[in-house]
C-alpha cells in the first residue's frame, strides 16, 4: 500500500485490496499540467481511479473527516471541500469520459458510538473504525453552499448530504442503501 501518510486513504485502499476491487492508487506529489483550455494551469490529482465490476468506474477525491466532529464531538455530518477540489474532479472526469464518475468518498473516523454507515459496513483498520461515504460530484457541487469565503470551502447541507450520500460498500454491490438518519 502506497498510501501511508494519510490514515484515512491507507484504510480505504485497505478496503479495496481485502475486497479484491480493481483499483489504481494515484500518485498525488505533484499537480498535473492540463492544457490551457481549461482556463487553469494544473489539477489537483483524484487519490483514486476505482474500477468494479461492472459499466461504471470512479474517480475517487478521498475527504477524511471525524465522524462526530468537533470539541464536544457534537458535530455530525461534517463535509466541507475545497472548490479547487471539486473543480479539479469535474475536469478529471471531462478528461476520463461518460464511463468514469467522480465520486467525493467522505472516510469518517468513527469516534463515538455513532455511524454514517451500517453495522456492517464499518470498516475495521489498524485500531480506528471507519464509515466510507460516497456522494456523486453532481450532487454535491448542485447542493454545495460557502462554508469559508477566506479559504474557498463549501459544504453540503446535512439533509442534502444524507440523501445523496450512500454507504461505499452498498454502491459497490449496486444497492441504494443510504447514509444512516
Amino acid at each position: 500500500m502506497a498510501r501511508l501518510h494519510n490514515h484515512y486513504e491507507a484504510a480505504f485502499e485497505a478496503l479495496l485490496r481485502q475486497r479484491r476491487t480493481p483499483y489504481v492508487a494515484v500518485d498525488e506529489k505533484r499537480r498535473s499540467l492540463v492544457a490551457q483550455q481549461s482556463g487553469r494551469d494544473s489539477l489537483k490529482s483524484v487519490d483514486f481511479l476505482v474500477s468494479p465490476p461492472g459499466p461504471t468506474s470512479y474517480l475517487v477525491d478521498i475527504k477524511g473527516r471525524q465522524f462526530p466532529a468537533g470539541r464536544a464531538n457534537k458535530q455530525y455530518w461534517r463535509n466541507w471541500s475545497t472548490r479547487d477540489d471539486l473543480r479539479s474532479l469535474a475536469e478529471w472526469a471531462r478528461y476520463f469520459g461518460p464511463d468514469f464518475s467522480p465520486l467525493l468518498v467522505f472516510a469518517f473516523e468513527l469516534v463515538a458510538d455513532r455511524s454514517p454507515v451500517p453495522a456492517d459496513d464499518v470498516w475495521r483498520f489498524r485500531d480506528r473504525r471507519y464509515g466510507f461515504v460516497a456522494v456523486p460530484l453532481a450532487d454535491y457541487w448542485q447542493s454545495a453552499r460557502t462554508l469559508s469565503p477566506k479559504w474557498d470551502t463549501v459544504s453540503m447541507p446535512a439533509d442534502a448530504f444524507r440523501q445523496h450520500g450512500r454507504s461505499w460498500t452498498a454502491l459497490l454491490q449496486g444497492e441504494g442503501v443510504q447514509v444512516a438518519e
